[in-house]
């Protein structure tokens, strides 16, 4: 794809996401998002033939839009990430619309696992890296708890959205790993673990 056409594609991107964010998928036309977008709606209809395609492709990029946290792979950095992510749900429009759409498959029209599967693979990598480091119980399956994780993580977001637009999200994911950590952790790996809420914020 020459160079012009991916720098339409993603403004087009950006622009179905702020009209996604602002109007929820219902509100927004491809009339809001190509005129949000500066294109014609020809140019917008040659990427993407229906609001549809670009409800799926948001979706399913908001991975592209989120940096892990520094540190070696392993049991703290998959810490780091969640917290991380509650901050950046906040502010960075991009991953905020694209875990909305996810939420909202079912009265979307889609039914396609992706964006799960791909924070637990994320999730998965983590756990591997930790169960190297001895950093599990030896009898986590690793598969099993990061496909777990992502499911938590989902009902405690959705949880914090509906209760202050995710502005505690960072304190009940503090309080689910100090309630729930110690169930596929060792007590002294645990006690090495730092789980602070405020750490990111300056950050973002």
């Amino acid at each position: 794809m020459q160079q012009r056409a991916i720098e339409t594609r993603q403004m087009i991107l950006e622009a179905a996401a702020e009209v996604f964010d602002r109007d929820g998928y219902s509100g927004a036309t491809i009339a809001k998002i190509h005129q949000r977008a500066g294109v014609t709606q020809g140019a917008l209809t040659f990427h993407f033939r229906t609001k549809l395609d670009l409800a799926h492709e948001v979706m399913n990029a908001q991975k592209n839009h989120f940096s892990l946290p520094p540190g070696e792979d392993g049991l703290q950095r998959l810490i780091d990430t969640t917290l991380l992510l509650a901050q950046e749900l906040q502010t960075n429009m991009l991953l905020r619309v694209g875990v909305r759409l996810a939420v909202d498959q079912e009265l979307i029209g889609i039914h396609d696992p992706t964006p799960y599967q791909m924070w637990v693979d994320e999730f998965k990598g983590q756990l591997s890296a930790a169960a190297a480091r001895g950093e599990l119980r030896e009898h986590v399956d690793v598969e099993e708890l990061a496909e777990l994780l992502v499911g938590i993580y989902t009902g405690i977001q959705l949880f914090s959205q509906s209760a202050s637009r995710r502005a505690d999200l960072p304190e009940r994911l503090v309080s689910f790993w100090r309630y729930c950590m110690g169930g596929f952790v060792p007590p002294h790996v645990q006690a090495e673990m730092t789980v602070d809420a405020d750490q990111f914020t300056a950050a973002v």
